[in-house]
């Protein structure tokens, strides 16, 4: 929760805006932690921060995820009241491993999520193995029901209502707010001796999911469409890493795809509240990854009060404000919905938030793993990201602000941190008061 990824960043939210009902003790996971083998108490910290004068929080740093050992040795000393974890279930193969024995004194919690269709009854194993399911998107809660109620083997236990809630991610309202007045310091930064217009900000990882050089590619194709005044006082703004193995060389996709036109990368590390000033100076924020399980940045410049061009994919969808006959569509009605990506199958009389700009994917394709056999990539079309980029450049500055504006308030309203941690300790005290240790054994009839 000291670490600046977007599991951390949600991890202290969560500690933070829980700390008055709970107390936590986190297994600090890093891949080469430097304090293993030490506890680091930061209860001074919080209760300075938050004003609870009993919150209590510690962490055990873990070279990676953890294992059972570290597991039955932590239940030993703290004797937690529950076990939450987090990412990506397969990272946590050790733990289900192990349930059976962790459940009969602990039950075991997971904030999920999952990135696209079809169902992965892959991971109904997983699933069951939670005594309580937190799911971060609407798309989510809507693959656990589907999947958690199968049972299509005899020793198979369907998961009840209860044990199913939507917990958003929650974005600080506090943090990523407007800002009045000039920043000076950030427009030199930004602009260095230039003057722009119009500056499209992409902050991902430079990795094939997040697909950068597509944004690159697209960016070149809108300012191919304007003037050369015009497109001179264009900038796309790049915080990632210009290198990365796990992505692309994105110095030579500029060099070689997009030489006439303006691209700067970062090549840096901002804190929370850096970010959001460059949020207020920028016009635009973008996301077209071909899997996203909520997409933390485009959440982050709405709350700024900057509007977003996204891929409507994953946990995006939820960013959207997606509305049929004027009424909200609720995690509830994704249990029958699926997914609203696929631009065939749309909801009748349909309409979106003014705060984003979607482009619906053109090519779903199914990829998959030996681990993970089958998912969806929504890949979009180069063409429908340009028409947006070219509806929002023409609105002009004040538009822009308007619309942003209108986008806080949806924020606030359905993904603040308040909301997220009210989600949680609702979802937690329904899952503890309900729990009942597993039994040493089950008997099952064969037939």
């Amino acid at each position: 929760m000291r670490m600046t990824s977007g599991v951390a960043t949600m991890s202290r939210e969560i500690v933070i805006g829980t700390v008055d009902k709970f107390d936590w003790v986190q297994l600090g996971a890093a891949i080469k932690h430097p304090e293993y083998g030490k506890v680091v108490d930061l209860n001074a910290d919080v209760r300075e921060k938050t004003g609870i004068k009993d919150a209590n929080v510690k962490i055990y740093p873990s070279n990676g995820y953890g294992n059972i050992v570290r597991l039955r040795e932590l239940i030993d000393i703290e004797k937690p009241d529950a076990i939450l974890h987090f990412t990506d279930p397969h990272y946590w193969q050790w733990l289900y491993d192990n349930e059976h024995e962790i459940r009969q004194r602990v039950p075991i919690f997971y904030y999920h999520i999952w990135d696209d269709l079809p169902d992965p009854y892959y991971n109904r194993d997983y699933y069951e193995s939670c005594d309580w399911l937190g799911c971060i998107s609407k798309q989510t809660y809507g693959i656990v029901h589907r999947v958690g109620k199968t049972n299509r083997e005899t020793t198979h236990n369907q998961l009840k209502d209860w044990q199913i809630s939507y917990v958003p991610h929650g974005i600080n309202k506090n943090v990523f707010k407007p800002l009045e007045g000039e920043d000076e310091e950030m427009r030199k930064y930004i602009h260095g001796d230039k003057e722009y217009d119009f500056i499209l900000f992409y902050n991902n990882r430079n990795i094939k999911r997040k697909q950068p050089a597509d944004v690159i590619y697209s960016y070149k194709m809108f300012c191919d469409t304007l003037s050369k005044d015009k497109s001179d006082k264009c900038l796309l703004l790049m915080h990632t890493a210009s290198v990365d193995k796990n992505g692309t060389d994105l110095v030579a996709v500029v060099n070689e795809l997009c030489p006439d036109y303006d691209v700067k990368f970062t090549n840096d590390k901002f804190d929370q509240e850096k970010l959001n000033r460059i949020y207020n100076m920028v016009d635009c924020t973008i996301n077209i990854a071909n899997n996203e399980g909520f997409g933390l940045t485009t959440a982050e410049s709405v709350m700024s009060g900057t509007p977003i061009i996204l891929n409507v994919t994953g946990g995006l969808q939820d960013q959207c404000g997606f509305k049929t006959n004027g009424k909200l569509i609720k995690e509830k009605d994704y249990i029958k919905i699926g997914s609203l990506h696929d631009e065939q199958k749309l909801p009748k009389n349909l309409t979106w938030g003014s705060w984003v700009l979607p482009v619906w994917p053109k090519s779903i394709t199914l990829n998959g793993s030996p681990s993970t056999p089958y998912i969806f990539d929504d890949r979009i079309n180069h063409y429908d990201v340009v028409s947006q980029l070219r509806k929002i450049h023409k609105m002009g500055r004040d538009k822009r602000k308007q619309i942003g504006l209108s986008g806080r308030e949806y924020m606030i309203k359905n993904f603040s941190s308040e909301v997220m941690c009210e989600s949680m300790v609702k979802g937690i005290e329904t899952a503890l008061n309900k729990w009942e240790p597993k039994n040493n054994f089950d008997l099952y009839k064969i037939t």
